[in-house]
């Protein structure tokens, strides 16, 4: 969420970023912002002098209670009553007002980074950085699905039989590598500083909110009406919110942690190619990493992590590239993006394996999560998140990539965990 201080203060700046982020009412919501938080101010001065002619009063009233003149004391605590009446009224309104102005600012996504290019979707994205051979595969290759139905290590139909399509069956070596995977990703996470954590799968509204997903995301996520809890789509949304409502120390920065968690996402509107076998799901395994730190030091964390990311594609194998998003393609919360996509071979595609992001102080400003500066001044601290790593697209670039006459080599780097080089 924005503040209202630096939108007062740099409006047309923030006018100007937001339609990086093709915001439509970005002029609009930015005036009636203003306009509700002048009303504001106006009422809270108001109500403030009201206040002060209450106190002025009451001293007056004591004075002459000791003056012996009950009379006039009892005239002023008439008018203390009419006071105390419009200061309730005053109250109202500005609850109103505030809310309105709450409402207006969740509605409101974050500046985009001044380094975030123009566009109006993921075709506009900027190719940063690309590591890695593109592995050239016999002609019958198969892709991730079929393979997966030969070796019989994922079922799709029975996923479909037992929930729905996006829910598969890990089996027998299947299921083996998955364990592998998510072990190898938080073992990893341990060595470059980030406390593992087993968040619940589960948040309530409150959670939702700090983080962005709530309003904006809602559509995306999976509701428990009777409890109003919400299945997380990400283990961002838990880990992060263990900060809410916090003053954390400046000493214990960058806060490092990570979890693995199982995501629960709704794809609403998802259809065709995309969607086929492991390229999107409604159930999947991820590791996510999330940093806490000062707003002069969380670019630094952000290359850090990327850092992170890439050295877990590296140790697998995978070719990559890595993207920084375009205005019209980076998420309603994040100030910066970039997207790692790993190559499929047998689809002959990049698919997206992780998204690493700097929020800057727009989610802070939800959580309210803070922290002392060194002239002991409260300041919002700045959050960031990433994959590290989602598996689904993982497993299918891994399962084609690798499939050999003899069957699918697994990753050295994964053999221990697995207990096994290949799958046949």
């Amino acid at each position: 969420m924005l503040q209202i201080n630096f939108i007062r203060e740099n409006k047309d700046f923030v006018i100007e970023r937001l339609k990086v982020k093709n915001f439509k009412t970005a002029e609009e919501s930015i005036n009636r912002v203003i306009e509700l938080d002048n009303s504001r101010r106006e009422v809270q001065k108001i109500l403030d002098e009201n206040k002060s002619q209450q106190n002025a009063i009451a001293k007056e009233i004591g004075m002459l209670f000791k003056q012996g003149n009950k009379e006039a004391a009892e005239e002023k605590k008439a008018a203390t009553t009419e006071l105390k009446a419009a200061e309730k009224d005053l109250q109202e309104k500005h609850s109103v007002l505030e809310s309105e102005i709450r409402n207006l600012l969740l509605s409101i996504p974050n500046l985009p980074h001044v380094s975030v290019p123009l566009g109006k979707g993921e075709e506009d994205n900027e190719v940063v950085g690309t590591v890695g051979n593109i592995p050239q595969l016999d002609k019958d290759a198969l892709p991730h699905w079929d393979l997966c139905k030969k070796y019989d290590i994922i079922d799709f139909d029975l996923g479909n039989k037992i929930t729905g399509a996006g829910f598969p069956v890990y089996k027998g070596k299947g299921a083996k590598l998955q364990r592998a995977l998510i072990n190898f990703f938080l073992e990893e996470g341990e060595k470059d500083g980030y406390l593992e954590v087993q968040p619940p799968l589960m948040v309530n509204e409150a959670s939702a909110l700090a983080t962005g997903q709530l309003p904006d995301k809602e559509a995306q996520m999976y509701v428990i009406t009777l409890d109003n809890y919400y299945m997380i789509p990400t283990a961002e949304v838990p880990v992060t919110n263990i900060f809410r409502d916090t003053i954390v120390n400046k000493k214990d920065f960058p806060i490092r942690r990570c979890a693995y968690s199982q995501c629960f996402r709704r794809e609403a509107g998802s259809y065709g190619k995309d969607v086929r076998g492991l390229n999107r799901l409604h159930q999947f395994d991820k590791v996510e990493i999330v940093c806490i730190d000062s707003p002069e030091h969380s670019y630094e964390q952000l290359e850090v992590m990327k850092k992170h990311v890439g050295g877990l594609l590296d140790k697998l194998g995978l070719p990559y590239r890595i993207l920084r998003l375009c205005g019209g393609d980076i998420s309603f919360t994040s100030a910066l993006t970039f997207d790692f996509e790993v190559y499929s071979a047998a689809q002959q595609r990049w698919l997206e394996v992780s998204s690493v992001s700097n929020f800057e102080s727009y989610q802070a400003n939800r959580l309210k999560v803070r922290y002392k500066d060194d002239n002991g001044k409260t300041q919002l601290c700045h959050t960031l998140n990433g994959s590290a790593l989602a598996l689904p697209r993982i497993v299918a670039a891994l399962l084609e990539n690798n499939q050999t006459p003899e069957g699918i080599k697994v990753p050295e780097c994964l053999q221990k965990f697995t207990g096994f080089s290949i799958i046949d």
